[in-house]
């Protein structure tokens, strides 16, 4: 059964997710589909109700760069480097990183990098808080169809397969976050 969640409800939208279940959240654009990234279990009955294919992998969000500091192979990553993209945080920017032995393999599908990001959307980033690290984020809709961009098309979409929703306003972005190679600058999704 699907469990509506507000923002001051975030402590029990968090623990939804520390008892392994799929929660969507906003973003800066859309709807996210989020889970403990390291629940293998419930990582699988996310990619189930977007009936992706697990080579493609997602991302994880978090709402500080200690969240995510971690997933990171940090000897592969020039100072310079790091602080480019620590600057461009909290933002709506996606960056892929080496990843660290830390990364679950299924996060990563058959990517060699993970892709980070330190949100600016309060939401989000208030839901990371509540839970205490990073969080897996991939669009809310199954794979093929629009990323969801309201609570009522996430319930169309998903309904009571889905066991919560954080039902709180997208941020002012058009489209999803860019993503770029952090090591080469690389634009992957503009």
């Amino acid at each position: 059964m699907l469990r509506r969640f507000t923002l001051t409800e975030l402590d029990a939208a968090a623990q939804l997710l520390r008892d392994g279940g799929v929660l969507a959240y906003p973003t800066e654009a859309v709807f996210g589909l989020g889970c403990d990234p390291h629940d293998r279990v419930a990582f699988d009955r996310l990619f189930a109700l977007k009936q992706r294919p697990p080579a493609q992998g997602v991302l994880l969000i978090a709402a500080e760069f200690a969240q995510l500091e971690r997933y990171i192979e940090l000897a592969a990553v020039p100072d310079a480097i790091l602080r480019q993209v620590r600057a461009s945080w909290p933002g709506p920017h996606t960056w892929v990183f080496p990843r660290s032995a830390a990364v679950p393999a299924w996060i990563a599908g058959s990517h060699a990098g993970i892709a980070l990001r330190v949100t600016a959307h309060e939401p989000a980033a208030a839901l990371c808080r509540a839970y205490g690290g990073a969080l897996v984020s991939t669009s809310a809709n199954p794979h093929g169809l629009p990323p969801a961009r309201s609570a009522a098309t996430v319930v169309d979409y998903f309904a009571d397969a889905l066991d919560g929703l954080l039902d709180a306003p997208l941020g002012a972005q058009d489209h999803p976050t860019t993503i770029r190679d952090a090591l080469s600058g690389a634009m992957i999704r503009a």
